[in-house]
């Protein structure tokens, strides 16, 4: 069994993933373009801002790179979405963790200062957000397709009970007839 076979196939919450994928792409190619504009040196540390960010060529370069992944992912839409925006804002995240400890080091050739790194969390909490949304979940609604791939017994049995009521055909499951007792009425007057 492969992994898109445990996927239920594209649905509502794709314009979700979209939407997501979308904005974020968006977001990260006008960083990229804006640090393309100013003509910043590829390995340049020297602190450059753009958009309130530090960036250099490099960093524009992969910020281009993950942005068209995004729209690219948009594009395909369903599953595909969802999951690109998980492993994008997963890797957004830590990405900001290990920038965390390669501040004022040699070895942060991406040129991140604090502010690269709060948004590198805050990129990533968003874009996995948005691949995780109704998908992810303890109370997911019944009607969800991740619910019903999960617990495919119960949702046959409950699209087999909601057939016959939908239709007006006779339910499969007789109700109990119930019967009420009541109280003797009292014979006489006090």
């Amino acid at each position: 069994m492969k992994l898109r076979d445990e996927l239920p196939v594209d649905h509502r919450l794709a314009t979700v993933y979209r939407v997501g994928a979308a904005l974020c792409g968006v977001i990260l190619l006008v960083f990229a373009c804006l640090g393309f504009a100013d003509g910043l040196g590829f390995f340049e540390t020297d602190g450059a801002r753009v958009a309130g960010l530090t960036s250099n060529g490099l960093l524009s370069l992969i910020s281009l790179c993950v942005g068209l992944l995004l729209l690219g992912g948009a594009v395909v839409g369903g599953n595909v979405a969802s999951t690109l925006n998980m492993i994008v804002g997963a890797t957004f995240v830590l990405s900001g963790f290990v920038h965390l400890f390669l501040l004022d080091r040699p070895a942060n050739i991406l040129d991140f200062s604090m502010s690269n790194v709060v948004f590198s969390f805050v990129m990533g909490l968003l874009i996995v957000t948005f691949g995780m949304y109704g998908r992810v979940s303890g109370g997911l609604p019944h009607d969800n397709p991740y619910w019903r791939s999960r617990h495919p017994e119960q949702a046959r049995r409950e699209a087999e009970a909601a057939v016959p009521a939908l239709s007006g055909g006779v339910n499969p499951r007789p109700r109990r007839a119930i019967s009420v007792r009541r109280a003797p009425r009292p014979s006489g007057r006090p």
